[in-house]
């Protein structure tokens, strides 16, 4: 499970976004380097002042690796509808997209911001998993 695999990340010492990309690098073998994967250092901490929170913008990182082939223009309708989705789903799960205001509610000393990261990443995992099977059905359809 995608969620299984972001745990290892971030007890890895990987922050929030980071261990969301690499996860998802790893689970849906989306091919990206570590330089690539780097570039999602400064999420963390919501974008490091407690804007939104770094396991939503890792994810999105990772539906965009997923789903874009070349410009995000060129694939708008499916990136926006599978986006909305997940941004929905986010902040159900976890009552909030701010950094601060799930740090205030969630963060454990203990474990630091590990049941987010665990919970963000079932998300994408439900996401993209619902996305993909109505995609294909569609698809069948036509």
């Amino acid at each position: 499970m995608l969620k299984d695999i972001a745990k290892k990340y971030y007890e890895m010492d990987y922050n929030c976004a980071e261990s969301i990309v690499h996860a998802g690098n790893e689970y849906y073998r989306l091919g990206l380097s570590e330089h690539d994967m780097r570039m999602t250092a400064a999420f963390g901490g919501g974008l490091q002042v407690g804007d939104v929170c770094g396991a939503l913008t890792g994810a999105a990182c990772v539906v965009s690796a997923k789903y874009v082939t070349d410009r995000a223009h060129e694939q708008k309708e499916e990136l926006k509808a599978v986006m909305m989705r997940l941004v929905k789903a986010f902040q159900t799960e976890l009552g909030a997209r701010l950094c601060a205001k799930i740090k205030a509610e969630h963060f454990d000393r203990e474990v630091r911001c590990l049941n987010t990261v665990m919970t963000a990443a079932q998300v994408l995992e439900d996401v993209i998993r619902s996305f993909d099977e109505e995609q294909e059905r569609d698809s069948k359809n036509k």
